[in-house]
């Protein structure tokens, strides 16, 4: 969430950011200040309080000693209102705070200066492609129907042992995911990225601490009887490894990468568009996670991204990748790039990557702070990348090296499968 003190400093340049997203920052940043103004002024009476409260019980203290009992209990009445008062301000105190923190729940981040403006897809900057979009002979398949011919997927399956949006992986298929984890964590691991295996399941303050709740509680699968998420991305569980850590700056930048299962509800997706492996309830991921100096987050930013490009480019498969604008940028995130791969097949581009920057957003949420070179303790700035989400990566694999022989492997993943193709 969004600083107290830079929303009252920066007041007109957030709201002005924030109108890239179609969000009216100036009424709530109103209530937000005069929170905070209730919040320090109930702070400052509760400490006169209190120290009126301390110097009173010394007081009494000396009477007692020396034996003027009359005046120490009648001091020790205005202690007793002193307490009570002090009792009354904390509650206050406390329900201000909470009101405060609810509030800025609701503030998304601000988009950083390079975001363009737009409010939906349609708006998003093409920066970069890259690859040549193959010419696939005439009847070549969607990946939904290759997956039936070659008996590699089955989404019936699915539907029968849990419902729409979980399926099988049978063979082959089953083979080539396995293989697609183990070549993107090995590529992470190479480029410096620390290997964890972390829990599938977060609490409710992970959740805040990432910006998941209260922001996208309608798309994740809450296990109500022990008050748990199942987590719709890695970057929940890895990133909360950090929350409440106070970092020294020679321990950043920390670089984590991990594969998990994904759950989200992708309430409302129904069409063409959600067909086969375009989007799922459940999937595979491979995420990396950067924890930096603020002043050096933007260049880690560009160092994932070429990563992933790399990544896209051993894989051989057309990409390009997307500069979003403010009103299709996520609601934690200041930047960021979304990588598309084409699927020949289907004529359209589909979403494997998304790289972000939350700069110190997510940091203030999780009390995530590094000592400086001074001494002092400041907000970490934290990153994530998908690198990279399976389902539709396979789904560029299967309709791109589709042939008359079968599906081709691509070179690159041949020692990890174990075979060329998919016949």
């Amino acid at each position: 969430m969004l600083l107290v003190q830079n929303i009252i400093t920066h007041k007109e340049a957030y709201i002005k950011g924030l109108a890239k997203r179609n969000f009216d920052a100036a009424p709530v940043f109103d209530q937000v200040i005069a929170l905070d103004e209730k919040r320090r002024a109930t702070q400052a009476q509760l400490d006169n309080t209190l120290a009126d409260s301390n110097k009173l019980s010394k007081e009494i203290g000396i009477l007692f000693k020396n034996g003027e009992q009359q005046k120490a209990n009648l001091l020790k009445e205005k202690t007793s209102q002193l307490k009570e008062s002090s009792k009354d301000l904390a509650t206050t105190l406390q329900e201000t705070q909470d009101e405060l923190v609810q509030l800025l729940y609701t503030i998304p981040n601000v988009p950083h200066t390079s975001v363009p403006d737009g409010q939906t897809e349609e708006d998003n900057e093409e920066i970069f492609t890259a690859g040549e979009v193959p010419k696939l002979a005439e009847g070549a398949l969607p990946h939904w129907e290759l997956a039936k011919k070659y008996d590699i997927i089955d989404f019936e399956l699915g539907v029968k042992i849990t419902g729409a949006g979980f399926p099988v992986y049978k063979g082959k298929g089953a083979r080539l995911q396995r293989a697609l984890i183990n070549y993107f964590l090995d590529k992470n691991i190479a480029a410096g990225y620390k290997e964890v295996q972390v829990p599938h399941l977060v609490n409710e303050l992970s959740g805040y601490g990432t910006g998941q709740l209260p922001d996208k509680e309608g798309q994740m699968y809450h296990v109500t009887g022990d008050d748990l998420y199942l987590i719709p991305t890695a970057e929940v569980p890895i990133t909360n490894i950090f929350r409440d850590e106070l970092l020294q700056a020679a321990d950043l930048p920390i670089q984590y990468t991990g594969y998990t299962p994904c759950f989200r509800r992708e309430a409302g997706s129904y069409g063409a568009h959600v067909r086969g492996l375009n989007r799922l309830h459940q999937f595979d991921k491979v995420e990396i996670v950067r924890v930096e100096k603020p002043e050096n987050s933007y260049e880690a930013l560009k160092g994932m991204m070429e990563h992933i490009k790399e990544i896209l480019n051993e894989l051989q498969l057309p990409y390009r990748v997307l500069r979003l604008c403010g009103g299709d940028t996520g609601f934690v995130a200041a930047l960021t790039y979304d990588f598309e791969v084409f699927s020949t097949a289907q004529d359209r581009w589909l979403e494997i990557s998304s790289v972000s920057n939350f700069e110190s957003y997510q940091a203030n949420r999780l009390k995530l702070r590094f000592k400086d070179a001074d001494g002092k303790n400041q907000l970490a700035h934290t990153l994530n990348g998908s690198s990279l989400a399976l389902p539709r990566v396979l789904a560029g694999i299967l309709e791109n090296y589709q042939t008359e022989k079968g599906i081709k492997i691509p070179e690159v993943l041949v020692p990890y499968c174990g075979f060329d193709y998919i016949d």
